[in-house]
């Protein structure tokens, strides 16, 4: 029962990611004001109010640190995973690269984390259309902010925030040059949205279509394994 009761509380007062105040306040003030126009309403704004910090939630997690390991940078499920070239800003080739979608819906924690220790070696924001996310064009035609990242040993990686259907910001905190930790926060989109991860030659990835990942806690894949790619079922 403590345990449980422990569990409630620490979900309870769960951190709020520093970008979210400000939405908070607004819903806040728009709660008052639907109060002083009619009751009913502003019940509907301390639910609105509740939902907007809920969605800005930002919980600890704990981070496998193996050298070697490639972690998923968001919340939400494997969406697809296919063979496709990493975005032409980030000048990585155009050969075909194993690449991980992880779709975010607007109930998921929505701050980024990073994938893999390295250094940013390059960060290349593109304008674009706000498609949904879960549509495979939307990789190349959506509003995002790419990212290069290079690993240790000569190996990289890239990891691109997209834009989607809701989602109308993109926040980033890295940059070029940038040593980095995986695990650490690096940023944010707000509303719903999705996360490519572009794996490097020969890497297979360790999750499958369906499954659902956690920012910084799910292995989406070992560079130093040579396993093959996995199959899941539902059950």
């Amino acid at each position: 029962m403590q345990t449980e009761e422990f569990s409630l509380l620490k979900y309870l007062y769960m951190p709020i990611h520093p970008e979210g105040w400000r939405f908070i306040s607004l819903f806040a003030a728009g709660t008052l004001v639907l109060f002083w126009l009619w009751s009913p309403l502003g019940w509907l704004g301390v639910l609105l109010t509740l939902w907007c910090a809920f969605f800005f939630r930002d919980p600890q997690r704990v981070t496998p640190t193996r050298p070697g390991l490639i972690v998923s940078p968001a919340d939400g499920v494997v969406q697809m995973i296919v063979a496709a070239p990493p975005p032409v800003e980030l000048d990585m080739g155009d050969a075909p690269l194993t690449r991980v979608s992880i779709f975010m819906s607007v109930f998921n924690v929505h701050v980024n984390r990073l994938p893999a220790p390295g250094r940013i070696l390059r960060r290349a924001y593109s304008p674009g259309k706000f498609l949904n996310a879960s549509l495979d064009k939307a990789s190349v035609f959506n509003e995002r902010m790419a990212i290069r990242l290079g690993l240790a040993g000569g190996r990289e990686i890239a990891f691109v925030q997209i834009a989607g259907l809701v989602a109308r910001r993109i926040r980033c905190d890295v940059t070029e040059g940038q040593e980095v930790l995986v695990g650490e926060r690096f940023g944010l989109i707000r509303f719903g949205s999705r996360v490519d991860v572009y794996l490097p030659p020969g890497v297979n990835p360790l999750v499958v279509v369906g499954q659902t990942a956690l920012a910084g806690e799910t292995v989406l894949a070992d560079i130093d394994s040579g396993e093959g790619p996995r199959q899941g079922e539902t059950r």
